[in-house]
């Protein structure tokens, strides 16, 4: 049997696209094994079958994985390693962690890296294209050899547990070991410095702790300190005594510029670690220096006694590895942000709008809402390349970019769909309300002077689709189909308009014969959105 990996699913999630295509792209073949109840009854039936006929049991896998959402519950996820023990004893189980957005497009923090290692999880990929480097690192070292970090970013570990004090007690040693670990492959900076400071309590006793990051880029005398995450370890204990791990991780405080400390300043400036009494309060700040630059500053304030030398040296020994994680975020994330965007417009691209879209159709289920698409396709663009060359039919679009950008809200979301088309989600839209905005792009559209970087003043118009869930739609594949066939009725009735995608159920009063929409497209598994 080819290269595969096993991969749980269960009952509320079907499996991320992003995650398959990028085992597939490195020559991993991944079988899918429901977590529901029948589901894992029936296959252990069918395991104890093939023992008590002697069978030869198919090759193992190369590692298990499992998606972990945000909010994730510590039960289910014990019973998704307790499953692969069963079934695939001695087999890495992996976490791959399956993002999502809040109402108004934050990330939701789940739980860390830390967390999930002790709970049975090998490694943990934050995205999906780090699995195949950690697939190869496991092939490379065995079931149980040592995983070594890919070379895509820096390692965070070298320089840092290299340099922690000689005298430490195991408990806080772990902890340190815990705190870096917890930190790979993050992709945000404030997710990082949070992560950080949560491990940072169960290290050094301070009343809050805060990470700054310098605000100026014009050097250290005029640079500024924002500060990007801050936690008072009293509020994690009570997140703890309430056994919700979410609140760990969400218990920071907003801390505005300005706030910080003289010693953070101070440390900020280049004068080192600073340990001094300001206001009442013992305060330490070490600069979070990367190479050669300091990135920022962690600052420690408590009201009983000063920080100990010992304090201050396992303090500057974890700067390193929460500098390099803060770093590296920056990396990572801009790495995610290029994989999402349209190289010649700056939009996204249909990556992006697959999640986003299935996302918003899952929280339209939820809350009983509409998500409106609109398909919209410029109308003869083939005669701009062929008249003025393809640099300024190039130009055409960014400039439609602009056009479309200008007309919807901050929450919508434009994506270069392919060519000279473009797809537009509208979250919390009825189908009327998405045919007003799709009307006012369309004429905005047909007033724009375009200058195809040349001052040509050339004319356009488009032809649009529109289509929403759920009264033409049943998921998000079929919300786009939707939208795109009813382009193309806008591109027969004379282009330059806008048509409307027939209501789902005259469609499935029709049969197949009619025109009518097959049973299986209306039933589509969101989950398997443009697969």
């Amino acid at each position: 049997m080819p290269r595969h990996v096993i991969l749980l699913t269960d009952a509320h999630e079907a499996p991320a696209y992003e995650l398959i295509e990028a085992l597939r792209l490195a020559g991993v073949q991944t079988l899918i094994e429901g977590l529901r109840d029948v589901e894992a009854e029936a296959a252990l039936i069918r395991h104890r079958e093939i023992e008590s006929t002697g069978e030869k049991l198919q090759e193992a896998p190369l590692a298990v994985l499992h998606e972990v959402i945000a909010g994730a519950d510590t039960v289910e996820l014990h019973a998704a390693i307790d499953h692969a023990k069963m079934f695939w004893p001695g087999t890495p189980v992996i976490a791959c962690r399956r993002h999502q957005m809040g109402l108004h497009g934050f990330s939701v923090r789940g739980l860390d890296g830390a967390t999930l290692k002790r709970l049975g999880f090998r490694a943990i990929a934050d995205k999906a294209a780090q699995l195949p480097a950690i697939l190869h690192e496991i092939e490379g070292h065995g079931a149980t050899g040592e995983l070594k970090l890919p070379e895509m970013v820096r390692p965070v570990t070298e320089s840092g547990l290299a340099s922690l004090p000689a005298k430490m007690k195991a408990a806080s040693l772990r902890a340190a070991f815990d705190l870096v670990s917890s930190l790979h492959f993050i992709g945000d900076q404030s997710d990082a410095a949070q992560v950080a400071l949560t491990g940072l309590t169960a290290l050094a006793k301070a009343d809050r702790w805060t990470i700054y990051l310098l605000a100026d880029e014009k050097g250290p005398e005029a640079a500024t300190l924002e500060a990007i995450a801050s936690l008072k370890p009293a509020e994690k204990a009570i997140a703890e005594l309430r056994d919700d791990l979410r609140e760990v991780l969400l218990a920071g405080e907003a801390v505005s510029t300005g706030n910080e400390s003289k010693a953070a300043r101070l440390a900020g400036a280049g004068m080192g670690t600073i340990r001094k009494k300001e206001r009442g309060e013992y305060i330490v700040a070490i600069p979070l220096i990367c190479g050669e630059r300091i990135l920022g500053v962690l600052e420690g304030r408590r009201e009983q006694r000063s920080f100990k030398k010992s304090e201050l040296a396992l303090l500057e020994a974890l700067s390193l590895p929460i500098a390099s994680a803060l770093a590296n975020a920056v990396r990572i994330g801009e790495a995610e942000r290029l994989s999402q965007t349209d190289d010649l417009t700056k939009l996204h691209n249909a990556r992006y709008l697959r999640q986003f879209l299935l996302n918003e159709i899952r929280r339209a289920r939820r809350y009983g809402t509409s998500v409106a698409a609109l398909f919209l396709d410029l109308d003869d663009f083939k005669r701009v390349n062929d008249a003025h060359g393809h640099l300024a039919g190039s130009h055409v679009l960014m400039e439609m970019a602009g056009v479309i950008l200008s007309s919807i809200r901050d929450t919508d979301a434009v994506a270069r769909y392919g060519g000279d088309e473009f797809v537009i989600v509208l979250p919390d839209t009825g189908i009327e309300l998405a045919g007003t905005v799709a009307e006012r792009i369309r004429e905005k559209i047909r007033k724009h002077s375009f200058n195809a970087g040349r001052n040509l003043k050339l004319s356009l118009t488009a032809s649009f689709g529109v289509a929403a869930f759920p009264e033409h739609a049943s998921s998000p594949q079929h919300l786009i189909s939707c939208a795109d066939t009813a382009m193309y009725e806008a591109k027969a009735a004379n282009k330059n308009c806008v048509r409307f995608s027939p209501l789902l159920r005259s469609r499935e009063e029709k049969p197949a014969s009619e025109g009518g929409v097959p049973v299986s497209i209306l039933d589509a598994d969101e989950g398997k959105a443009f697969s």
